[in-house]
């Protein structure tokens, strides 16, 4: 585990801790973010996103769903950062459950999304976190999220021993 008081983080060492890439890459910089604690993330949102196209053209608005997946790969930072390291190629992190997610106000080209993720708590391989987006210091939404962390091996003997022999 880093011991580190606080960071920033550009969008390439981002990506180091992240698979998304354009269009899915929903965070552009860290902040600040405190070991097994908390992190704070920018999502700057532009015009020229491709869900603007589709998503009220006349009146652009970014889709909740998007600003929860920001939550979410801000959380997923946090994660590898408190555990002081990186992911491979075969390291993904799942939703388990969002909870208590509340939209505030609409977020559109132009704003700049604030995410706030403060780690709860973790239990038998499951992270929870209280996650809040704010846009010129207005709350935009907020959400309880759950995750959990597997590896293409894990999903390979889940698999492996579920499946229920021929004839049986």
């Amino acid at each position: 585990m880093e011991n580190t008081q606080s960071k920033t983080l550009d969008i390439c060492q981002i990506k180091e801790y992240l698979p998304h890439r354009y269009p899915m890459l929903l965070v552009d910089r860290v902040l600040t973010w405190e070991s097994g604690k908390t992190i704070s993330a920018i999502k700057n949102v532009t015009a020229n996103e491709e869900f603007f196209n589709g998503h009220f053209p006349n009146k652009p608005v970014m889709p909740g769903v998007l600003m929860v997946e920001a939550m979410a790969q801000t959380a997923a930072i946090l994660s590898f950062l408190t555990m002081g390291k990186k992911p491979d190629e075969n390291t993904i992190v799942y939703f388990v459950g969002i909870d208590n997610v509340r939209f505030k106000r609409p977020v559109g080209p132009g704003d700049q999304l604030k995410i706030d993720v403060e780690i709860i708590r973790v239990a038998r391989g499951i992270w929870k976190y209280k996650a809040v987006a704010t846009v010129d210091g207005q709350l935009a939404l907020e959400a309880d999220l759950m995750c959990t962390l597997r590896s293409s091996a894990d999903e390979v003997k889940a698999t492996v021993t579920t499946e229920t022999p021929a004839g049986a």
